[in-house]
């Protein structure tokens, strides 16, 4: 990859995105995007980046950002966030009327974070409220894709903690852990931008933004 393709690519990304690509990431770059010449039978970084420039193949502007994102993610990712939300949010929340609770995880990525909250939900309360909703939002739509189907393999959740762990289910043949039906319907997955104009409309109980803004420059 040339000096030049590099910053056609960082200047792409940056401005579709806002993610910030550093020099010292050059190879992780061509690693990935040699997967889309691959796809796309072409022989070079600059003619896919022609390619994207063109203008006609608007999946694959969706399918270069999704190459491009950083997708690292766990159940109960750095546990005292969730202990946090539970004593600031939830506890009140279970001990007062019940209404409306809206909770958004802002860069979802494959749907361990809110369904992390989510579980933490039920372990409160035992069920999830009528008006409880998850908003899950990413940019990247095969993550999305992912998370939406709420099955992990067995080893990402073998070490949770059994008060979380008792809401699981196993799904044979593969022996994949699933999330309880009733957790999978209160969370709503949605691709968005959040350089784009956000839709979402009211107030937030908790905003999840973990791992997010580390991505972005400072303007952004």
């Amino acid at each position: 990859m040339s000096d030049r393709d590099f910053q056609r690519v960082a200047r792409r990304v940056s401005d579709m995105a806002g993610i910030v690509l550093e020099p010292h990431k050059r190879q992780m770059i061509v690693s990935r995007l040699s997967r889309r010449l691959r796809a796309l039978e072409m022989a070079t970084i600059s003619e896919y980046l022609d390619h994207l420039d063109a203008g006609r193949d608007p999946d694959e502007l969706q399918e270069f950002v999704n190459t491009l994102t950083t997708n690292l993610t766990s159940l109960f990712r750095e546990d005292h966030h969730f202990r946090h939300l539970r004593d600031a949010v939830l506890e009140p929340y279970a001990s007062g009327p019940r209404g409306r609770l809206r909770i958004w995880s802002a860069g979802c990525s494959s749907g361990e974070e809110p369904y992390s909250i989510g579980l933490c939900l039920l372990d409160v309360i035992g069920a999830i409220p009528p008006y409880a909703r998850i908003l899950a939002s990413d940019i990247d739509t095969k993550m999305l894709a992912r998370a939406r189907r709420g099955h992990y393999p067995a080893e990402k959740c073998a070490t949770l903690d059994p008060r979380f762990r008792r809401f699981l289910k196993t799904v044979p043949p593969g022996g994949e852990v699933c999330m309880p039906s009733s957790l999978v319907q209160a969370v709503a997955f949605r691709r968005l931008n959040l350089l784009e104009p956000w839709p979402m409309q009211g107030k937030f109980d908790a905003i999840f933004c973990r791992n997010v803004m580390i991505y972005f420059s400072q303007s952004t």
